[in-house]
C-alpha cells in the first residue's frame, strides 16, 4: 500500500508545518479517532478548511484509542489513508498519546476546531477538553465549534457493524436501555466528591525480567539471564492510586518497614495530606517479586516463578496500637472505607473488629493468596460489610467445596454479612453483581487480549467500591467496575493505574446505540 504525501510522521510534521506558518499560511487543526470516517465528518472538515489554508487532521494512534473492546474497528493506517484521501485535507498526522494535548503541541494551529456538542462541556470546563484548550492558548491558537451534520461514528459502529463480542453486545443494548453515554460520566464525576479512606496491606510488586536460557545440564533448573526490574505500588496501594484518579479526598493507612528505598516512593505517589502510613523499623516491607519473560506484542505477560518477602509473624501490640490509633482517627472523617485484607499481618483481629464496627460504610476485599491459602477467609474473618467483592477461588474457600452455584452461594453470603452489593469475578467467565431487592447482574468480560492479570481485581474493585458509596444500581455499578478490569489487564502489573478518561470514553461509547 503506497502512502499518501499527505501523511506525516508525528516527529517530522513540525519540519513541516513551520515554514508554512512563517509564510504566513493559517493553520487549522482537526482531532479525533476518525474510527469511521461520514458524511458528517466530511462536512466537519470541509467547513474547518474555509477557515485557513492548510488543514491539519490529527488522528490518535490504536494503542491509545480509548472505545472499549474492538475499537478502532479500521487500524491506524486505514484510518489516516481515508482522511488524506478526502480532497479537503492537506495533511494527516497519526499521534502517539491518548489526548489532545499532545497533538496540539505538535500542530501548534491558529485556529483548533471542535464539533458544536463539545461546546457545552467547553462553557462547564469539563473533563480533558479543558486540558485541550489551554494547550490551544498557551500555543497561541484559538478554538472554533463548527459542524452542521452531527452523526456519531461509535454509534453507527455499534449498529451496523460488529466491535463488540455478542455478549457484550447483548448486555450492553439491555444498560443502554437504562443508562444513557451521559449518565455513565455524570456517575463517574460524582465520585470526585467522596471521602475514601483505604485501609490494608501495602506490597510492592517487583517484576524481575530475565531472558531464559534453557536448562542447566546438571540440575536441569531453569537458567535466565537477568535483563532489569521495577518495582511497583501493588496490594492497597495500588487502588489508592486507582481511587487517586477519580477523588480528591483519599487518605491511606496501612504498614511499611523502615527500609530506605521505601519513602521516595510514597512520596512519590501519596500526595499531601492523603499519607496516614505507619512507619515501623521492626517490620519487614512486603515485597513480591516476581521473575517474568519480556513482554511481546499480543500474549500474555509469561511469569516463571516468584519470591517473597513477608514476615513469618504479624506485627506485635505497639504496632496494632499505632495502626488502631490512626484508624480511630480518620475513620470517622470518611464517608467510605476500602478494607483491603491480604493476610499478610497487618490486619489483626482486633483492627479488624474496630473498622467494622466504625466504618460508615464498609467495602471490604478479603483475598487468598500463596501465603495464607486456607487461612484468609471472608466469611471466617468477617461479620459485617456493606459491600465486597472476591474471585471464584475466594467463594469455593468461604463456601466449604468446588462444585456451588456461584449466584445462590454469593447471595447467602451477601445476606450472612448483611451486605448490600456483593461482586464475584470470574475471570474469563463473567462478573455477577448483586444488590440488595434487585435482579442479578450479569456481566461478560469486556476485555479478552490480556496483557497481565495481577491487579485487575484490584482494579474492579476500586471502581465498584467509589459506585457504592453513591448508591448506583448494580448493573451500572458491575459495569463501571468491569471496565476498570478491561484497562487493568492491559497494563503490566501495577506499572501505572487505571485512567478516568478511558474509563468514561468507552463506558460512553460502549452504551451508544
Amino acid at each position: 500500500m503506497t502512502k499518501s504525501p499527505k501523511i506525516l510522521g508525528f516527529e517530522n510534521a513540525p519540519a513541516v508545518l513551520e515554514p508554512l506558518r512563517a509564510a504566513g499560511k493559517r493553520i487549522v487543526q482537526c482531532h479525533g479517532t476518525w474510527d469511521l470516517v461520514h458524511p458528517g465528518h466530511v462536512c466537519h472538515l470541509e467547513e474547518a478548511r474555509t477557515l485557513g489554508d492548510v488543514l491539519v487532521v490529527t488522528v490518535t494512534a490504536d494503542k491509545y484509542v480509548n472505545k472499549g473492546p474492538g475499537r478502532p474497528y479500521f487500524n491506524e493506517t486505514l484510518r489516516a489513508r481515508t482522511l488524506a484521501a478526502i480532497e479537503c485535507v492537506d495533511y494527516v498526522v497519526v499521534v502517539p498519546h491518548a489526548g489532545a494535548v499532545e497533538a496540539i503541541e505538535c500542530v501548534r494551529p491558529q485556529l483548533y476546531c471542535k464539533g458544536k456538542d463539545y461546546e457545552q462541556a467547553d462553557k462547564e470546563r469539563r473533563g480533558r477538553l479543558r486540558e485541550d484548550l489551554e494547550a490551544v492558548a498557551r500555543t497561541g491558537g484559538q478554538v472554533r465549534y463548527i459542524g452542521s451534520v452531527v452523526f456519531s461514528s461509535t454509534r453507527l459502529l455499534n449498529q451496523h457493524f460488529d466491535p463488540l463480542t455478542q455478549p457484550v453486545r447483548e448486555f450492553c443494548e439491555r444498560l443502554a436501555q437504562d443508562f444513557g453515554a451521559t449518565q455513565v460520566r455524570d456517575a463517574v464525576e460524582s465520585f470526585r466528591e467522596l471521602k475514601v479512606l483505604v485501609i490494608g496491606d501495602t506490597i510492592f510488586d517487583r517484576y524481575s525480567y530475565v531472558k531464559v536460557q534453557g536448562l542447566t545440564s546438571k540440575n536441569r533448573i531453569i537458567s535466565g539471564r537477568f535483563l532489569n526490574e521495577d518495582t511497583q505500588c501493588g496490594g492497597a496501594f495500588a487502588v489508592v492510586r486507582h481511587v487517586q484518579q477519580f477523588s480528591d479526598n483519599v487518605r491511606f493507612i496501612s504498614l511499611v518497614g523502615a527500609e530506605p528505598w521505601v519513602e521516595p516512593i510514597l512520596r512519590q505517589h501519596l500526595r499531601a495530606g492523603e499519607d496516614a502510613v505507619v512507619r515501623d523499623a521492626a517490620f519487614t516491607t512486603i515485597i513480591k517479586q516476581r521473575f517474568v519473560e519480556p513482554y511481546s506484542e499480543g500474549k500474555e505477560l509469561s511469569k516463571l516463578f516468584s519470591v517473597n518477602f513477608i514476615d513469618a509473624e504479624p506485627p506485635g501490640a505497639a504496632v496494632r496500637d499505632k495502626l488502631l490509633k490512626s484508624i480511630e482517627q480518620e475513620i470517622r472523617k470518611a464517608d467510605v472505607v476500602l478494607l483491603l485484607d491480604f493476610g499478610h499481618g497487618m490486619l489483626q483481629a482486633e483492627i479488624r473488629q474496630f473498622i467494622q464496627e466504625k466504618a460508615p460504610l464498609l467495602v471490604l476485599n478479603c483475598q487468598t493468596n500463596s501465603n495464607n491459602h486456607g487461612f484468609n477467609i471472608i466469611s471466617r474473618q468477617y461479620q459485617r460489610a456493606d459491600a465486597f467483592a472476591l474471585d471464584q477461588q475466594e467463594l469455593m474457600l468461604a463456601v466449604g467445596h468446588r462444585h456451588i452455584d456461584f449466584q445462590a452461594e454469593l447471595e447467602a453470603l451477601r445476606a450472612k454479612l448483611n451486605a448490600r452489593y456483593a461482586w464475584l469475578t470470574r475471570g474469563p467467565v463473567q462478573t455477577i453483581g448483586l444488590h440488595t431487592g434487585q435482579d442479578a447482574c450479569l456481566c461478560p468480560p469486556l476485555e479478552y487480549e490480556i496483557v497481565d492479570s495481577i491487579g485487575a481485581g484490584d482494579a474492579f474493585f476500586s471502581v465498584a467500591a467509589l459506585a457504592t458509596a453513591k448508591e448506583l444500581p448494580a448493573p451500572l455499578a458491575t459495569f463501571l467496575g468491569q471496565l476498570a478490569g478491561a484497562q487493568a489487564v492491559r497494563i503490566i502489573g501495577n506499572t501505572r493505574p487505571i485512567s478516568k478518561d478511558a474509563l468514561v470514553k468507552s463506558g460512553m461509547a460502549m452504551l451508544s446505540f
